[in-house]
């Protein structure tokens, strides 16, 4: 019965009478009414806590769009943007050669022209002539690895357009520098902390170690705390260093390690190291007297394929991932809870005593950005014929600048307007 219904209900009839034309404008109606709806339930279910699904953006942080609702700017996706990006590696010459994959000769521009878009209100592009008078007789620092050194390299370029930059100091290797933007009396401060407790390390640039790295776990490294009174806004982020092999100590003792075969040690694993390491980092903010505006850079994927760094892996993807179709690995995933509960521990108890501290939740649009890698343009021109033979190593962690990173940016400016 109902099959034969089906097939004999012919579902555009000639309209002939008037009568007819207002049961089609009824029937049209209903039917968009229908479709909207189920397009805004499809829009307000796509993104799941973090509970149910590791690799979707925790909601932390809200802010008020336009329209005075509440829109979480982590959760989003990225949209083609014809306008491009806002400096280049010829306006800005402050990006480092590892990063800077044009000159390097990347061939394809494509990465360039794409914009985060939150769900449910758009962010303004970052400003830095509004964020520098914002900051005047202010001091920044970011404190970290290689990617918060990443991270500072976009922020200048984005400064770069207000006023450049003057490098006040360095340390021997360059991986502590401190830059003055004279005009403005604002100070930007790169600390390389990669652990951010006390951290022996025998690496050299390549990341060639003759040594295991010994970790304090229950030392904060001094590289950053010696200074933490001078600065205003700090942004922290750490977690890659922490997959290397390492020595743990406490208490002046060994008490276990990282993957040490043969040195009859405890493992007690990276996951142990990081959380003690975060909340040595969040005690430390909550007992000195001094209350900056901390942000917490959440953990950053990488996007190799077909290995890792030192056995063959490579990032040859072109365009954004979409949402949903990548979902991380399993570090990704246990590296990020790990961060989100120390995070959130943290924020109840800072809640009673006025501290302000705030997560800065790069991880998912950084998961859909497969393309914004150097992948083998992290050296000149790498498939150069007189390099032929050797092996091209590629880098499927740092960002291309200009590039993905510089969304960081945007969603860092947002917090801090929305502070003031």
């Amino acid at each position: 019965m109902v099959k034969e219904a089906r097939s004999d209900w012919d579902p555009w009839p000639k309209l002939n009478t008037k009568s007819n034309q207002i049961w089609l404008k009824l029937f049209v109606s209903a039917l968009l009414m229908g479709v909207s709806f189920r397009l805004l339930f499809l829009r307000s279910s796509a993104v799941l806590p973090v509970s149910e699904s590791p690799a979707s953006p925790k909601k932390i942080d809200y802010l008020p769009n336009a329209t005075d609702e509440k829109c979480d700017i982590f959760a989003g996706r990225w949209i083609p943007n014809p306008l491009g990006v806002p400096y280049t590696n010829r306006t800005c010459h402050f990006i480092e050669e590892p990063q800077n994959c044009l000159k390097n000769g990347r061939p394809d521009t494509g990465y360039l022209y794409w914009r985060w878009e939150p769900y449910g209100c758009t962010i303004p592009p970052f400003d830095g002539e509004r964020f520098l008078n914002s900051m005047r007789n202010k001091s920044w620092a970011l404190i970290g690895d290689s990617i918060l050194r990443n991270h500072v390299q976009s922020l200048i370029c984005l400064f770069s357009k207000a006023e450049d930059a003057i490098e006040v100091y360095h340390d021997k290797d360059y991986k502590s520098r401190k830059w003055l933007f004279p005009s403005h009396n604002f100070t930007l401060s790169l600390v390389w902390a990669p652990f951010l407790v006390k951290a022996e390390i025998f690496e050299n640039d390549d990341g060639q170690s003759d040594s295991e790295i010994q970790l304090h776990l229950d030392t904060l490294d001094h590289k950053w705390t010696d200074n933490y009174r001078d600065f205003d806004y700090i942004v922290i982020s750490a977690g890659q260093w922490f997959l290397k092999t390492a020595i743990y100590w406490d208490g002046h003792k060994v008490v276990g390690c990282h993957y040490c075969p043969g040195k009859n040690l405890t493992e007690l694993g990276f996951e142990h190291a990081y959380r003690k390491s975060l909340s040595k980092l969040f005690d430390h903010i909550a007992e000195v007297d001094h209350k900056p505006m901390v942000f917490y850079r959440t953990w950053t994927p990488d996007h190799f394929e077909n290995g890792e760094w030192f056995s063959g892996g490579t990032c040859n993807r072109s365009v954004p991932y979409n949402v949903g179709e990548y979902g991380g690995k399993d570090v990704d995933h246990l590296m990020r809870n790990i961060e989100l509960q120390e995070f959130q521990k943290a924020k109840a108890k800072f809640s009673e005593h006025g501290i302000r501290l705030k997560l800065l939740d790069t991880y998912s649009l950084s998961l859909q950005r497969p393309d914004g890698h150097p992948g083998p343009y992290r050296t000149f021109h790498p498939f150069d014929r007189k390099k032929k033979s050797a092996a091209v190593q590629n880098d499927c962690l740092h960002w291309c600048l200009p590039g993905p990173i510089d969304a960081w940016n945007d969603l860092l400016m947002e917090l801090v307007m929305n502070d003031l």
